[in-house]
């Protein structure tokens, strides 16, 4: 039998679990999926530029002229990345700038990263538009009796 205070099962709350908890706790007051997406996007805006394949005896080289763009492009959408996880309250500057640059990605960056950098930078920035904080204060009950009075008509308060 368990008090009132203590839970059902002694070691039910293990650091794992708190760890997570607490994880979601802070995933929830940030655009997070929105920074992951933006994160994800910068992966293949620099990969693709500076790829190499061999096949045998025969080298396919992928690297363009617009190398060095297609790098500052990818580190500032890191950047933003980690702006968005660490700094939600400039979601709105750093979501246009993580659509502008998904954008031009594609004439820069091998049609950005073959589309995929595009379309994750531009979710990404949509929804750190979208995102907004969730207003945590709780909301105040009035007391029965002001709520009845308050919910009365104006002819049923006048015989009070």
């Amino acid at each position: 039998m368990a008090s009132a205070g203590a839970p059902a099962y002694a070691h039910s709350d293990s650091g794992f679990t708190r760890a997570r908890r607490d994880f979601r706790t802070w995933r929830r007051t940030r655009p997070f999926w929105a920074g992951l997406l933006v994160l994800l996007a910068a992966a293949p805006i620099i990969y693709f530029p500076y790829f190499n394949l061999s096949l045998g005896g025969l080298s396919v080289a992928m690297s363009t002229m617009a190398g060095a763009g297609s790098l500052v492009i990818g580190l500032t959408l890191i950047v933003l990345a980690g702006l968005l996880w660490f700094q939600p309250i400039i979601r709105f500057f750093a979501g246009c700038v993580a659509v502008f640059l998904g954008v031009l990605s594609l004439p820069i960056s091998n049609f950005g990263g073959f589309f995929v950098g595009t379309l994750f930078a531009a979710t990404g920035g949509l929804l750190a538009l979208a995102w907004g904080p969730v207003d945590v204060r709780p909301v105040e009950m009035p007391d029965a009796t002001e709520g009845a009075s308050a919910a009365a008509g104006p002819e049923e308060r006048a015989g009070e």
